[in-house]
């Protein structure tokens, strides 16, 4: 059955995770009638930029109303994902959203109220999920070679390296670095972590406290001598740019589909990494406890020389590592490994090549799950409301322990006690 869909943020991640593909390769499945956002410019040209033939809206109930959407993909700014999402549910749509689900517990409990009052569906979209490495790692601990999970050691470093990318900075470049926008790191980016582990080990969090500090961007770490009212406000227009670490200049693609457009809604792909205003933390410490009695020490740094990841799961029959890296020296190889040491230190070693695509081969697999219908599910791939809250929620608690120095209650925070 064919199923009608509109998007809520014509965003780069809406084109290209959603809209290309599902007029490529899921036509028969999907059609999609139509798309709003809150810049008008922008709308138009991710439009004509797929030759597409639905509408763009000046006003997002107006489309909802019109075109008549089964389900609504929201990838907006985080900040107004619980905006979108609930007034879908409301007007009839089932919702399919970018992580995270929201940014703090008021929003989250907003949305997992209106999904129960509506009876309409919301789904979480956590590619990582699907990513072959990480589904072995989930079919590894479900058949219990492990045994009972007693500790999770997860540590996730964002590059700083402008030959790579500089994925950690861009984060600082953009609204992401905004507290208001994204709940910071800890809920933008690490909700994606969180979700993992939550989904490794089948447990949920219970309690929370955190540490963070913002050691190498916003306005302290400014590495110049200018007076502050005389600090440049972004790279492409920056009197330091043969000497800056993080100068860049625009991409193709953001000449085209951003920088045209700002003159609607302010949106600057290139804010210095040294702003004012920036209030998010780059350097993180996160410790969980979960319901099942689990442990979780997380790290999250974001001016690393290299990107990548460590997990280590420590259990009642013995303890699993796995590592990925997706640049530096350290990613040159074609699989990646997954060992598993029982407690008399024998080593049962995984080695899973390498999936080509978005987010380790996640993308693809996931576009499948929620653009076909009936898809099987053993290992629990798709996530509701109710991942995508325990996800966040993690995050938005360890904002509140950071800002006042206490363990905080994730029940609390979710209105369930």
């Amino acid at each position: 059955m064919k199923l009608k869909y509109a998007f809520a943020g014509a965003s780069g991640r809406a084109l290209g995770m959603y809209c290309k593909p599902m007029l490529k390769d899921f036509q028969d499945n999907c059609e999609i009638v139509g798309i709003y956002d809150i810049n008008p410019g922008r709308a138009q040209q991710f439009v004509k930029h797929v030759e597409g033939s639905f509408p763009v809206y000046d006003d997002f109930e107006t489309m909802i109303r019109e075109a008549k959407p089964d389900r609504v993909i929201v990838t907006t700014v985080d900040a107004f994902h619980s905006d979108y999402i609930i007034k879908s549910l409301e007007m009839g749509c089932d919702v399919i959203t970018e992580k995270p689900m929201t940014i703090d517990a008021t929003r989250c409990r907003a949305i997992l109220e209106a999904e129960k009052r509506t009876g309409h569906k919301v789904t979480v979209t956590f590619n990582y999920r699907y990513a072959p490495y990480n589904t072995k790692i989930r079919e590894i601990i479900a058949r219990g070679e492990i045994g009972e999970v007693y500790s999770v050691h997860f540590e996730w470093l964002l590059s700083r390296n402008m030959e790579y990318g500089a994925h950690g900075t861009s984060y600082f470049r953009r609204w992401n670095a905004r507290m208001k926008n994204s709940g910071g790191l800890l809920v933008h980016k690490s909700t994606h972590h969180f979700d993992m582990v939550n989904w490794f080990i089948d447990q949920r969090p219970a309690k929370v406290s955190a540490f963070a500090q913002l050691r190498q961007y916003g306005a302290k770490n400014y590495p110049f001598d200018d007076p502050e009212g005389e600090r440049p406000i972004r790279c492409s227009t920056c009197k330091h740019a043969g000497e800056c670490e993080f100068f860049r200049e625009f991409t193709a693609g953001e000449l085209e589909f951003f920088v045209p457009y700002e003159k609607y809604d302010g949106y600057m792909k290139d804010n210095c990494v040294y702003a004012p205003d920036i209030d998010i933390y780059d350097t993180m410490a996160v410790t969980v406890q979960y319901d099942k009695g689990a442990v979780l020490t997380y790290s999250l740094n974001a001016t690393s020389p290299y990107e990548g990841w460590h997990c280590v799961i420590n259990g009642s029959k013995g303890r699993l590592e796995a590592t990925s890296y997706s640049n530096g020296v350290q990613s040159k190889v074609p699989e990646n490994h997954i060992r598993v040491f029982d407690l008399k230190d024998n080593v049962t070693d995984y080695a899973i090549t390498k999936s080509t695509g978005g987010h380790g081969g996640g993308d693809e697999r996931l576009r499948k799950m929620i653009f076909l219908e009936n898809q099987p599910d053993p290992m629990h791939h798709a996530a509701g409301s109710a991942d995508g809250a325990y996800s966040i929620i993690v995050g938005a608690a360890a904002n509140i322990s950071i800002a006042e120095g206490r363990v905080v209650d994730v029940e609390e925070l979710l209105g369930n006690k």
